[in-house]
């Protein structure tokens, strides 16, 4: 069976559940989970996990990323990109300088504050809102604190005019950042409806756009005995932690997840990975409640099978 991540291209029309139902049967391997979801009208890079990786997704959604979108000046809709349906409309005569909409971005780089779409799947009393907007309900949604680290404008014009304004901006953002979202926040400090009419994720944490098969990539590359090039070692995301190398002291002791005085590596690291021959063995942390101590919050076995 195969074990590592995969960096899958996602493509437009396919939700990532389709992604992991296709590949499933591509693999003929039950263990597989995806990180993150991605809008079927998004297309772009989606980290999907094989064997024990899954242990490991939560780290690849917990990363940044990085994604390239249009803002479209002049329209917002119920869904705040391009599948809903139009609420605003101006189509009056708009001219923007370079200058005026580096400005905003300006404004949106850092920590800023968001609401979520009403069709998002953030839950509320228990229930996803879009299913509250699917029956026509609105509700009180929570704002989130996100942390935009860079907001580029693609385009290289220097005045941009017309009755609906197109531009392209690449965002490089925590998690749990809606974009779409950032789209209509462009509009609102321009002064007009807006949302966002195009959206491709170019990076996932680490893993990049360049790392990635398509779905036919990956048929083609199983059929010529080339698939494992493309798979990752699943501890490309513990890259960020420092990794120990077990001594024979430890090694009974970590093996079987042990609770154990802490390591000085602990000290200045929320985690830390012990290896064993070069490969993970375990993710430990500082204990929550015994000082002093650590505690495993990951474990990885030597076998390899489903």
């Amino acid at each position: 069976m195969y074990e590592g991540i995969l960096p899958l291209w996602k493509e437009k029309g396919m939700t990532s559940h389709d992604c992991v139902f296709k590949l499933r049967k591509i693999l003929k391997m039950k263990r597989i989970g995806h990180t993150g979801t991605l809008d079927p009208s998004v297309e772009g890079v989606l980290p999907i996990c094989l064997g024990q990786a899954t242990k490991v997704s939560e780290y690849v959604m917990n990363e940044g990323k990085t994604y390239v979108a249009t803002v479209a000046i002049g329209i917002s809709t119920t869904t705040e990109d391009a599948d809903g349906d139009i609420v605003l409309e101006d189509n009056s005569e708009k001219k923007f300088s370079r200058e005026q909409i580096l400005n905003v971005l300006q404004q949106l780089t850092g920590v800023i504050t968001q609401t979520p779409p009403m069709y998002s799947a953030v839950k509320v009393n228990g229930k996803k809102l879009y299913e509250y907007a699917r029956e026509g309900k609105e509700v009180d949604r929570p704002s989130r604190q996100v942390t935009i680290n860079d907001l580029k404008l693609l385009d290289d014009d220097s005045v941009f005019s017309g009755q609906q304004v197109l531009f392209s901006i690449e965002i490089n953002c925590s998690k749990g950042t809606y974009i779409r979202t950032l789209a209509v926040q462009i509009g609102e400090l321009l002064g007009y409806p807006a949302h966002m009419s195009s959206l491709v994720r170019t990076a996932s944490g680490n893993f990049t756009k360049l790392q990635c098969l398509t779905l036919s990539e990956v048929q083609q590359s199983l059929e010529n005995d080339a698939l494992e090039q493309s798979i990752l070692p699943f501890k490309h995301a513990l890259s960020k932690w420092p990794f120990e190398k077990l001594d024979n002291s430890l090694k009974k002791w970590i093996t079987n997840g042990s609770v154990l005085e802490i390591h000085p590596l602990l000290n200045t690291n929320d985690k830390m990975v012990f290896t064993d021959n070069g490969e993970p063995i375990a993710v430990y942390i500082k204990h929550p409640t015994k000082s002093g101590m650590m505690k495993p919050e990951k474990m990885f076995s030597s076998d390899k099978g489903e």
